[in-house]
């Protein structure tokens, strides 16, 4: 308990000077680069970003579904391993090399961001692993953030599957009346004293996709981990616990992100579905 205070204080200070900072730097957010993180290791599916989908690796495959989205000036991809940067290259993506250090995907763009040449006011993380992304999701998210300037980031959610509403895989959201996140969980929110699905309430599902002011990016690894972050895993919620607003725009979409080897099947069998090559 004691630790988890310090942690929640030092946030705290940190982010009071944060806020001062980005209210004196705001400026139109114009500049828009699309960034790709994507790493070969990982403990539920090592090498994930070079499974093949229909013949194409799945990195290939999110990489042209995002070069369609109208909103991105640029768009690279994010790795540390050079075996995904070899095949990246080689469809004619940009590559920018991260650290093995990196925690999440937000770091990852933090870190390609200050190595890209150009400047940028949005940075949209897109996820790697959903290569059926919609690029109309894209320009959504951010034109959200253009139009909400005491925002710090945006993202997308979609209605939840009743059956996926104990996948812990599958992240829930809620927000307020205005469109801004109060909060997401593994858990199913809201829960009521059933404990179990109501039919008839909207939930969400988070659709993973975010997009960040990148002043507010370049001050994101400084914020220390917060509390909740730790106990769902879950890095947007470091940015509300220190208190900025995230805005969220509800599309409707079939989430097909891939988690699991047993996910690729699906992808395919509904990629032949849409007569999609």
């Amino acid at each position: 308990m004691k630790s988890y205070g310090i942690l929640a204080g030092t946030a705290i200070a940190v982010a009071l000077g944060v806020h001062a900072y980005l209210g004196r730097a705001r400026k139109f957010r114009t500049r828009v680069v699309g960034i790709i993180p994507a790493r070969y290791a990982s403990s539920r599916f090592e090498g994930k970003p070079l499974v093949q989908i229909l013949g194409k690796p799945m990195i290939q495959r999110t990489w042209e579904r995002s070069k369609l989205a109208t909103t991105l000036d640029h768009l690279v991809v994010a790795t540390d391993d050079e075996k995904i940067a070899e095949c990246c290259r080689g469809f004619g993506a940009d590559v920018i090399m991260t650290s093995e250090s990196c925690q999440n995907g937000t770091e990852r763009c933090y870190e390609a961001l200050e190595k890209l040449d150009k400047k940028y006011d949005i940075v949209v993380n897109i996820q790697g692993d959903e290569p059926l992304i919609e690029p109309e999701i894209i320009d959504g998210i951010v034109k959200a953030l253009q139009a909400a300037p005491d925002a710090v980031f945006s993202t997308a959610v979609t209605p939840l599957k009743p059956e996926d509403a104990f996948d812990p895989n599958r992240v829930k959201c809620v927000v307020d009346n205005y469109g801004y996140a109060i909060y997401f969980s593994r858990g199913l929110i809201p829960f009521n004293k059933s404990a179990e699905v109501n039919p008839r309430f909207p939930y969400l599902l988070h659709l993973g996709i975010q997009s960040y002011d990148s002043k507010f990016l370049k001050i994101y690894p400084k914020l220390q981990p917060t509390p909740l972050q730790l106990e769902e895993d879950l890095e947007q919620l470091k940015v509300l616990e220190n208190g900025y607003k995230m805005k969220v725009i509800k599309v409707e979409h079939e989430a097909h992100g891939v988690d699991t080897p047993e996910d690729v099947e699906k992808i395919e069998s509904l990629m032949r579905e849409r007569n999609m090559s």
